[in-house]
């Protein structure tokens, strides 16, 4: 090797692998996806009974342009081998409802309790094919309402501060003289206010900076609405946070519930007939404590692996790949 030293050039040439080849070559020969028992109807769907439990997720993800996936995972699997139990195209509880009806009942009816989010077509789905399985609505979905509603009323003022804004600008140049905005004690325009505190609503007093903190003191000041929004979407984080017992949630969530009622916010009228709509499946949530969190993990994992591979091109195909790693 002294004598004749190997120039990089050649060691490129030597270690060189096309990676379109070697895929192909993996798909076509290497794998076992020519004869997978599933390949035929795996756009449509893929089923695991093996991979069932006692304590199950149900939710739904996107795969490529906007085609939905609902997914059923059970969560003892952590996110690795055997958590995945099915994945149906679409979103149509009926059609979900005859892939799951594949498992034997026995099988089925072993299951205990299933987390999911607010959608009908979900309630369906576990009425239906789990009988004997509690339905618990994921608690973010719930806060989510809560912080939507309160973004809602930070956007609303925000578009009457720019309309504020326009007006004085325009006014000014009528009168021939130079726009020259007003500031708030921390440098902000109000429109700048309402634009920069969409973060800091969406946390904890305890958990703003001295500059959030600076500009939440001017923002309730000035909108004393959003500080009421901000609080009761607070107490409903704080109910499901610390609250153990389900009796004491039931009573809580009462309080929640009128309090919202004699607020008059419009735009937390969603979420008061979600709740009232929900109740049951909502206190659900006090027993186990369970979320849909392992759900959103493997969506997240599922997103990861499809980036990974540039997209989807061959749906049969990717769904083969997520087989091998989750099922």
């Amino acid at each position: 090797m002294d004598n004749y030293p190997i120039s990089s050039n050649s060691l490129e040439k030597f270690y060189y692998i096309d990676g379109n080849y070697f895929g192909r070559q993996y798909k076509e020969h290497l794998s076992d996806y020519p004869s997978w028992d599933q390949k035929a109807h795996a756009k449509d769907w893929i089923l695991f009974p093996e991979n069932i439990g006692p304590n199950l997720s149900l939710d739904e993800t996107s795969l490529s342009n906007g085609e939905l996936y609902t997914i059923l995972t059970n969560k003892r699997g952590k996110g690795g081998k055997g958590t995945l139990i099915a994945m149906v195209e679409g979103t149509g509880a009926d059609k979900v409802v005859e892939v799951l009806r594949r498992m034997p009942e026995e099988q089925r009816r072993a299951v205990g309790e299933v987390t999911i989010d607010m959608a009908n077509s979900m309630h369906k789905i576990v009425k239906t094919c789990f009988p004997n399985a509690s339905r618990v609505i994921d608690r973010f979905h719930v806060q989510k309402l809560a912080h939507d509603a309160l973004q809602e009323m930070r956007i609303a003022h925000r578009w009457d501060a720019i309309n504020e804004a326009t007006n004085d600008m325009e006014n000014a140049k009528l009168n021939g003289q130079k726009y020259v905005p007003v500031l708030l004690a921390n440098g902000d325009t109000k429109k700048q206010l309402l634009a920069r505190s969409r973060y800091l609503l969406f946390k904890s007093a305890d958990k703003w900076t001295e500059t959030q903190k600076q500009r939440a003191k001017i923002l309730f000041e000035l909108y004393p609405d959003i500080k009421q929004a901000y609080e009761l979407t607070h107490k409903l984080r704080m109910i499901f946070t610390h609250t153990k017992v389900k009796g004491v949630a039931y009573t809580k969530l009462a309080h929640w519930f009128n309090q919202v009622s004699d607020s008059g916010f419009k735009s937390f009228n969603t979420i008061s007939a979600t709740i009232y709509a929900h109740y049951a499946e909502i206190l659900n949530y006090f027993d186990n404590r369970s979320t849909n969190a392992s759900a959103e993990s493997f969506n997240a994992k599922l997103k990861a692996f499809r980036s990974a591979l540039r997209g989807v091109n061959d749906t049969s195909y990717f769904l083969y790949r997520v087989a091998k790693i989750y099922a």
